[in-house]
């Protein structure tokens, strides 16, 4: 496949394109506001919620370990949740990499 005859502009026209493009930064953003208000929660509540989180939950443990242990579950649960997600990405994008060449004809 040469890059030589895709027409590019074409693409970037394309419904297709626009509503993937479209779709997959918005998914991307959600995701980025969602994980960085999480991890900004950790410093923003030790600094001003202290009583909550020296609260003993159980032994030695207190709220504010498990809390930032609980940042690592949702970074995985984010990461796996986008894989699940850029599978309809992927399914869009190829369908786009497959009329590659049909897309923009003369």
């Amino acid at each position: 496949m040469s890059t030589n005859s895709i027409n590019w502009v074409a693409i970037d026209n394309d419904p297709r394109f626009q509503r993937l493009h479209k779709k997959k930064v918005a998914f991307l953003t959600l995701l980025m506001v969602v994980s960085t208000v999480y991890y900004f929660l950790l410093p923003i509540g030790a600094a001003y919620f202290q009583d909550l989180f020296k609260m003993k939950v159980f032994g030695v443990v207190n709220f504010g370990i498990l809390f930032a242990l609980s940042q690592f579950v949702v970074a995985w649960g984010i990461a796996g949740y986008y894989t699940a997600k850029a599978k309809e990405y992927d399914a869009m994008a190829q369908e786009l990499i497959d009329d590659a060449h049909k897309i923009g004809a003369k």
